[in-house]
């Protein structure tokens, strides 16, 4: 069993103060599989003291200083992908080969991301005689889910560092492995003591200590609606920013007489990568009802033909999902489903075929669904799509926006309608005929799935503030960080 005992707070690894040992379970085997110490707030007074001081001279740093850091972080990064694969691969279930690929990959697509923005980005503009001026908001508090770790990770503490801030990352304790090993990343990559703090910890002890700590300046918070909700009000006291990126039940909206060949694999795929644990999947697929019959028929073989397996096995397997909570819940939401009168056009309750241990949940499809059926309205994050008929473009619409989040939303057909539908999709990112995300785009929500945008330029602007300067002021007397970028 693997041991993550320590904090790294000041550019040392140190022993938590009060904090209590929790083993992760590996949700192939229902094994511990490796051991954190929860921090306590304690820890994170600590930490917020070390990062408080590192700031004085970090927010000083030159744009081109700053430049350097990350580089040198990729180099770092890069030679601990493989570990941090594996990291991933046990303690959540992630199978190895997309662990390897888009889960470690990911963290290198942001640190190129923020690299370049940060090259591009001007920190400094003129209105007139006056100027604007953009400058680190001091200290942030970075708050990560377990689905996405070094996604999660690597999109906040990249341009946070890239805007000159200094940050506490907190990962979450179902997956504390991949969150130490980035900081071990840190460490090799020479970032200056203070400037990047881990507290391992949960949300009741370290995450409430963080939304609540009155030197924290912000709080970067990735996770469920119910936890953001809860994040942002122990925030409001102390009126610190609060950037949320939350739950999602992304429509897909299957445009009249797209060819199902070509529309659905794409789609489906989406849905069962990371075994449906991902906020931004396309879980409701939305037909009209003339193609009904058949896109359901082809999801249904779709599911049916997706093995799911051991999750150490190299292969296009899906494997459990992270942890019993997260099975019994899935468990939970397809029988209710089916309470509510959606049919089981493949897979349904209990275990995946051949499997006696481990949280394997069966892929599955739900017809005849409606949208106000539990399992098209709540987040069920697990390998399970809803299928809802429609009749005309404009009811396909008001389904995908009768929904209280709005994350993403997919479009797939004749480009030409699509774009007539775009601007009435209530979502912050909108796939047309395209799956993937671009680590450039902004990404965010609207209404329940959080405010505030990441990735790219717009991730760095998240952890900026802005200052006017009004007056007529010599340039050389602008301050030495503004003047440097």
């Amino acid at each position: 069993m693997k041991s993550y005992l320590k904090h790294y707070i000041g550019g040392q690894w140190v022993e938590s103060e009060g904090g209590k040992r929790h083993e992760v379970i590996n949700p192939a085997t229902e094994q511990a599989v490796s051991e954190v110490t929860l921090g306590t707030a304690a820890d994170v007074d600590k930490a917020v003291i070390a990062a408080r001081q590192a700031f004085e001279s970090f927010s000083q740093t030159s744009k081109e200083e700053r430049i350097a850091l990350l580089e040198k972080i990729m180099g770092a990064y890069k030679a601990r992908m493989g570990d941090i694969a594996q990291a991933i691969s046990e303690e959540m279930g992630c199978p190895i080969s997309t662990a390897s690929t888009a889960q470690s990959g990911s963290g290198m697509g942001h640190l190129a991301a923020a690299l370049q923005a940060l090259k591009e980005f001007e920190f400094e503009e003129s209105t007139g005689k006056n100027k604007i001026i953009r400058e680190p908001i001091g200290v942030v508090a970075l708050i990560t889910p377990w689905n996405w770790p070094m996604n999660q990770t690597v999109a906040k503490v990249a341009p946070a560092i890239a805007a000159g801030n200094c940050v506490i990352l907190k990962p979450s304790e179902q997956t504390p492995g991949s969150g130490a090993i980035f900081a071990e990343v840190m460490e090799a990559a020479g970032v200056p003591a203070g400037v990047f703090n881990l507290v391992q910890g949960d949300g009741p002890g370290v995450g409430e200590a963080l939304s609540k700590h009155a030197d924290i300046d912000m709080i970067s918070f990735t996770g469920s609606t119910r936890a953001g909700i809860m994040v942002a009000k122990n925030a409001a006291d102390t009126v610190k920013r609060v950037s949320q990126e939350l739950g999602g039940k992304s429509p897909f909206l299957v445009l009249p007489g797209t060819p199902l060949d070509k529309a659905l694999p794409a789609g489906a795929g989406g849905i069962l990568l990371n075994s449906g644990q991902s906020c931004v999947a396309p879980t409701r697929f939305l037909v009209h009802t003339s193609q009904y019959d058949e896109a359901v028929e082809t999801l249904a073989g779709i599911f049916g033909a997706k093995e799911v397996d051991d999750p150490a096995k190299e292969g296009g397997h899906i494997g459990p999902v992270v942890n019993k909570a997260q099975y019994d819940k899935i468990q939970g939401l397809i029988q209710k489903g089916i309470d509510e009168g959606a049919t089981v056009a493949v897979g349904g309750t209990g275990r995946a075929a051949g499997k006696d241990k481990g949280y394997y949940v069966k892929p599955t499809v739900l017809a005849n669904v409606t949208n106000d059926m539990t399992v098209a309205r709540e987040e069920i994050f697990g390998p399970v799509l809803v299928v809802i008929p429609y009749d005309s473009i404009d009811e396909a619409v008001e389904i995908a926006n009768d929904t209280p989040y709005g994350l993403g939303a997919y479009i797939v057909g004749d480009p030409s309608v699509a774009k007539g539908i775009v601007r009435k999709i209530r979502a912050g990112s909108v796939f047309v005929n395209s799956g993937g995300l671009d680590f450039n785009s902004p990404f965010g929500g609207y209404k329940q799935s959080g405010n505030g945008r990441e990735f790219g330029k717009f991730g760095l602007e998240e952890f900026l503030e802005i200052k006017s300067v009004i007056g007529d002021l010599p340039a050389d007397e602008t301050a030495p960080a503004v003047a440097a970028g």
